[in-house]
């Protein structure tokens, strides 16, 4: 759970909602991880009782229907060209304190690593679960030597602005962000030795885990709120002058790696809907690796087209952050409704809890949220269009 979570944002987030939240960011982390406690709860009973590698998708359609499960799947789809190109945005924030590029240097090397991405999946091969785990438990020894350092040393921190509510809300739509993913550990709980006994139980620990290397971030990253990477300057003050390697590598090591990740999940569930009929018959096409290598294309061009566009458009990553966030709030939502009508009654309290934390997400979001909205809108209508079309002979 914790290396599905802990990727692009765990080194920069923290410093965005101290931009937005001042001093009152520590206790917006706080709050932000109770919040998700009761998501992560239904979606574990959700993933304990349905496993499915579809996750929301499934669940929605086990409740509503099959034409509202591939709403919630093609939602999903279309994410990920807007959110996978904001997450290699981010990581290439941790080259700068190494290197200086030009916008369009850097544009030009994005597009080489979605061409290595594309290399790499084209032939099969991906980051295995040891090397994520070891890579996140590298995050957090680091982190936690940070801390054990600031204990020891107890440095000064330097003033903060006074954070307000609007400031606090706006902080809460960044840092949505540090938990998406959370639905994607439903799949897995078919793996467990146990899993009516351990899954729950894992689920949670792994959130709070993820949460509190976020609120360690977030307090190291007060010794230098406004430089250019906080956490690299509260390395070099704690642990000295290495720090822009150790976090440009764990940084860009993490942000490829979920990168992939979410390009590789989305070209299967591209080619699982083109075999619902969903999508065209082309992208079902499996290479000699039994690689979806069709619909792979498909989502590393669109993501390509994003990145290009935004980079024309001068479009702040940030801003692409929230819009991603906008859609995994709908479908967060979609799943709790499903689960509703899906999980026993017991489940009830927590998930009406975790419907009023979705309406908190949306409403931090505010305008934010159009993107989502439009979104949805649109596959509800083609769904709507394709239920009154006859049926073919």
């Amino acid at each position: 759970m914790a290396t599905t979570l802990l990727g692009t944002g765990v080194f920069i987030l923290p410093q965005h909602t101290l931009a937005s939240a001042g001093d009152m960011t520590v206790w917006t982390w706080g709050l932000l991880i109770m919040a998700v406690l009761p998501l992560a709860l239904v979606f574990a009973e959700l993933g304990r009782r349905f496993p499915s590698a579809a996750g929301p998708a499934f669940f929605v359609r086990q409740a509503f229907g099959y034409r509202y499960g591939r709403v919630v799947g093609l939602m999903f789809l279309l994410v990920v060209p807007l959110g996978a190109p904001a997450a290699l945005i981010m990581t290439f924030e941790f080259l700068k304190p190494l290197i200086t590029l030009s916008p369009g240097q850097q544009l030009l090397g994005q597009v080489l690593v979605i061409a290595a991405l594309y290399w790499l999946n084209w032939r099969g091969l991906q980051l295995s679960g040891q090397s994520q785990l070891i890579l996140t438990l590298v995050i957090v020894v680091v982190v936690g030597a940070m801390l054990l350092a600031f204990l020891w040393q107890v440095p000064v921190l330097p003033p903060l602005p006074a954070g307000s509510g609007s400031g606090m809300l706006g902080a809460i739509g960044l840092a949505i962000w540090s938990f998406l993913g959370i639905e994607a550990i439903t799949h897995l709980s078919a793996e467990f030795r146990d899993a009516q006994r351990d899954f729950i139980p894992a689920v949670l620990g792994g959130t709070v885990l993820v949460g509190l290397v976020y609120l360690a971030c977030t307090w190291l990253s007060m010794l230098a709120p406004d430089s250019g990477l906080a956490m690299v300057s509260a390395y070099e003050q704690l642990l000295g002058n290495s720090g822009r390697w150790v976090i440009a590598i764990l940084g860009i090591g993490s942000g490829i790696a979920t990168v992939n990740v979410y390009m590789a999940s989305a070209a299967r569930l591209a080619w699982s809907l083109s075999q619902d009929g969903v999508l065209p018959a082309r992208l079902q096409y499996l290479n000699r690796h039994q690689v979806p290598v069709v619909a792979l294309l498909l989502v590393l061009g669109l993501a390509m087209l994003v990145m290009v566009l935004a980079h024309l458009a001068g479009q702040d990553f940030m801003v692409m952050v929230r819009w991603t966030n906008g859609v995994f709030v709908l479908i967060y939502t979609l799943s709790m409704l499903a689960a509703w009508r899906l999980v026993r009654r017991r489940f009830r309290p927590a998930i009406g809890v975790a419907l009023l934390v979705c309406g908190l997400f949306a409403w931090s979001l505010g305008a934010d949220m159009a993107y989502a909205c439009a979104l949805m809108l649109m596959l509800g209508l083609w769904q709507a269009s394709v239920r009154r079309a006859p049926l073919p002979d």
